[in-house]
């Protein structure tokens, strides 16, 4: 009987928050807004169908957000020069993304620049402006 309760309140809770991870949709995001922020990796999620970049990132008064923000998948982030690696707990990077609209510390990764200046970018349709273009994929037939 637990386990049927267990399995229930699990299901309403995906219901309820599915909206906010929505897959494929600009509707969540303000694709209008661009956040450029210094931020302290604190979990790099390597997962499908979306990996995940979790990072801390101060305001301008100081206080602490706790950021969650979204990129592709693990085949697509690896074409673009992404690993499992490349992101550890405590590295400090610059992250570009676009924000949702309702204000909450979530988003849709655009880039990140590395501490030693590497710039890392992402390939969701309808994200790139002029300034920020996903990176080529590296030419195989060399």
């Amino acid at each position: 009987m637990k386990t049927k309760h267990m399995v229930v309140l699990l299901g309403l809770g995906l219901l309820i928050s599915s909206p906010l991870f929505a897959h494929h949709g600009n509707s969540n995001f303000d694709i209008d807004k661009k956040l450029n922020m210094k931020a302290t990796v604190t979990e790099w999620v390597w997962a499908n169908p979306h990996c995940w970049l979790k990072f801390d990132a101060a305001d301008d008064k100081g206080n602490v957000a706790h950021w969650i923000a979204e990129t592709s998948n693990p085949a697509d982030m690896t074409n673009l020069g992404w690993s499992r690696q490349v992101l550890r707990p405590g590295d400090h990077v610059t992250v570009t993304l676009q924000p949702v609209k309702n204000g909450a510390p979530i988003g849709r990764v655009m880039q990140v620049v590395l501490a030693n200046g590497q710039t890392l970018g992402t390939r969701i349709p309808g994200v790139f402006g002029p300034e920020v273009d996903a990176p080529k994929p590296a030419d195989s037939s060399k």
